[in-house]
């Protein structure tokens, strides 16, 4: 079914009830939200959207039937900006407006001048052109440097000229991006960087409905959606929103982080690049868990400043890094199936250091230390989901006798399965994993790696910086340890007592 394509045809199509001519476009959202919740649709209300589902969710869905404009009020890495755009969802599919309009009016109501003269010249022969949903979605980027003719728009000196206009006149403005979202959603990411007084200049349009431009009589009665995003580190770090802006703004809906590692992984694998075109990928599940857990471990350790958050595209960005050195491996010694291991996750430290912001502490340490330790927390974290109760000690003990291995992350599955074999009881205990050794050699090395890893991470065993796994240091007796303190400190300090 063709579109109309003239005042006149529209006026005698579907486009012409009386609902869709008077709709603005927050009773839009409201009443396609409406038609979504009444489908009972398994479908997500805003696709791509996990972990918000009785949290954040609940609350927009609020704030659009109630038509609000709402800000989204959360740290970096919590799908702010995505919610925003997915909001397009509930725009209809097309829109009508008049053919060459700025601020593409509404053919039954302009409000531009230019619009209303094309249709007193043209009548029905007016031409019209429609919006599809993503057209109608504006986004901008809060700056310092955002200026009010950015927003709202300015009086053009060279149009007047060229067109013989007064400066007055409403043929010589050039519009902002908020009028030119009109009949659409205006969106402001990062709300508090735009300076106080250009915030100022969202007053009217948020209580008034219009925008005036540099102080000349033009009013414009704009049809928009504002919503808002905002991270609260920002409020101290580099500005604020003014209060009578937020006093205007309906509702303040807060995001988080993923609740559980279930919800992480979940997020991970749909963000992070998975699909290579290239070899044959089998991702392990405790190496998606180690890696979800690193930024879990690192929201909770004191050494990485709290205020400014651990962003989830850090597993995201990990994820991507583990996969590639396990791809390196796998062209390097002409493998036909990638395996990531538990080394590849500590390859992947440049994906994890630069996502966090230590406090004292942690600068004293420094980011590769700090980033160890969480992959360690990780670790072992995991190996417990798996392995408590395990009967583990005939590794151990194959360790405490002397054997060492190493196990390098360039070093092929073959060879590496060669050694592992040589370790007592190992291949025995893999099945938690659900790898038995029918599985690929990449596979067996993976999971057999993963138990040595965890068993480092609970102390079990030692393993240096060139990944030689050998028996743990034991810990000297209570007696033989004040005896050492003795010897280290003199005779004329306190001795230290031990449990």
């Amino acid at each position: 079914m063709s579109l109309p394509r003239t005042l006149g045809e529209l006026r005698s199509s579907a486009f012409s009830e009386e609902r869709s001519r008077a709709r603005s476009v927050k009773d839009e959202l409201r009443d396609n939200l409406v038609a979504r919740l009444r489908s009972h649709s398994d479908a997500p209300v805003f696709p791509g959207i996990v972990g918000y589902d009785d949290t954040v969710v609940p609350q927009i869905i609020n704030a659009i039937l109630s038509r609000h404009n709402f800000i989204l009020l959360g740290l970096r890495g919590q799908a702010k900006s995505r919610i925003l755009r997915a909001m397009t969802t509930l725009l209809d599919p097309q829109l009508p407006y008049l053919a060459g309009c700025e601020i593409r009016d509404n053919p039954y109501a302009p409000i531009c001048r230019r619009c209303r003269e094309e249709i007193a010249r043209l009548g029905d022969a007016t031409p019209i052109a429609y919006l599809t949903a993503n057209d109608r979605y504006v986004e901008k980027l809060a700056t310092p440097d955002v200026t009010i003719a950015d927003l709202i728009g300015d009086i053009d000196p060279i149009k007047a000229a060229r067109g013989g206009h007064e400066l007055g006149s409403e043929f010589t403005v050039h519009y902002g991006l908020l009028p030119r979202a009109n009949r659409g959603i205006f969106a402001i990411n990062e709300l508090p960087d735009l300076a106080g007084k250009i915030q100022v200049g969202l007053f009217n349009i948020m209580q008034e409905g219009d925008v005036q431009i540099k102080g000349y009589p033009i009013r414009l009665a704009l049809d928009v959606a504002l919503v808002f995003s905002a991270n609260p580190e920002d409020y101290t770090a580099r500005g604020k929103i003014i209060t009578p802006l937020k006093d205007r703004i309906g509702s303040e809906i807060r995001t988080h982080y993923p609740a559980t590692v279930e919800e992480g992984i979940t997020i991970t694998a749909q963000e992070a690049w998975t699909r290579r075109n290239g070899h044959r990928l089998h991702l392990p599940k405790y190496v998606q868990e180690v890696i979800e857990r690193i930024a879990f471990a690192a929201r909770e350790d004191k050494k990485i400043d709290k205020r400014s958050g651990v962003s989830q595209r850090l597993p995201i960005s990990a994820m991507e890094n583990v996969i590639s050195n396990a791809e390196r491996r796998a062209i390097t010694n002409a493998e036909k199936l990638v395996v990531p291991r538990i080394s590849d996750v500590y390859a992947a430290l440049p994906a994890i250091t630069g996502k966090l912001e230590l406090e004292y502490e942690g600068e004293m340490k420094g980011a590769d230390f700090v980033g160890r330790d969480l992959i360690r927390a990780a670790i072992a974290k995991t190996y417990d989901e798996y392995f408590t109760g395990a009967n583990l000690q005939p590794v151990v003990q194959w360790f405490d006798l002397g054997g060492e291995i190493q196990l390098s992350d360039s070093v092929p599955a073959l060879e590496a399965l060669e050694n592992l074999k040589e370790i007592q009881g190992l291949a025995d205990k893999l099945s938690p994993l659900g790898v038995s050794q029918k599985e690929s050699p990449e596979q067996q090395v993976s999971a057999a790696e993963f138990v040595l890893e965890g068993l480092h991470a609970h102390k079990r065993i030692g393993r240096n910086e060139e990944r030689v796994f050998k028996a743990g240091e034991k810990k000297p007796e209570p007696r033989e340890r004040e005896k050492t303190l003795e010897r280290e400190e003199g005779p004329y300090r306190q001795r230290r007592q031990f449990n």
